[in-house]
């Protein structure tokens, strides 16, 4: 079995599509205020922090762009307790509890595929607090899902099939932008 891997986003193309998805924000949400972005741990966290960083050169306000680790909420993952009752870190930069209470949360998150991630996000979010409500913002979106969830900001839209994998490779653990889909050679379906 061997793999085929192209680069269907680089550098340039991510930079682009996150400072429209900065936009789109702004825009859907008529500015910043009383706004949160939250990133899915890993890199979801770096996608929320480039985000803050476009908004304040846009509208020149700082947004906070805290993190959350929704291990304990995955119902894929054996150790897990059923999808719920865990206990996620949704902190900030400096580690402090994120308040959410009553705030509009824009979650980040590398790759949207079956839906399961952002389930068990905002089951985390919501034990967290109550949210005005959450929007969702994906680098890539590569469909079937398996939860009636959708993105509101998509960087990309990625038709695949369940045999593709999408790579999202960021340069602050990576050591470089680029989005790579992998299709497996040799298996069968």
């Amino acid at each position: 079995m061997s793999e085929e891997r192209h680069d269907i986003m680089d550098e340039t193309a991510i930079r682009r599509a996150l400072t429209r998805i900065a936009h789109e924000i702004l825009e859907k949400n008529k500015g910043i205020d009383n706004c949160v972005l939250v990133g899915i741990r890993t890199r979801g966290i770096y996608l929320a922090r480039r985000i803050a960083e476009r908004i304040l050169e846009i509208e020149g306000k700082q947004v906070v762009a805290g993190e959350l680790d929704i291990t304990s909420y995955r119902d894929d993952r054996s150790g897990s307790n059923e999808g719920g009752g865990g206990t996620a870190a949704c902190v900030d930069r400096d580690g402090q509890s994120l308040g959410i209470q009553d705030k509009r949360v824009i979650l980040f998150d590398d790759v949207l595929y079956t839906g399961r991630t952002i389930r068990a996000a905002m089951d985390a979010l919501m034990d967290h607090g109550r949210p005005q409500l959450i929007q969702l913002a994906v680098l890539a979106d590569r469909g079937h899902r398996e939860l009636p969830i959708r993105a509101d900001y998509v960087g990309k839209n990625v038709p695949t099939s369940k045999l593709e994998k999408i790579e999202v490779y960021l340069s602050e653990i990576d050591g470089e932008d680029k989005v790579t889909i992998i299709q497996q050679r040799g298996q069968q379906a």
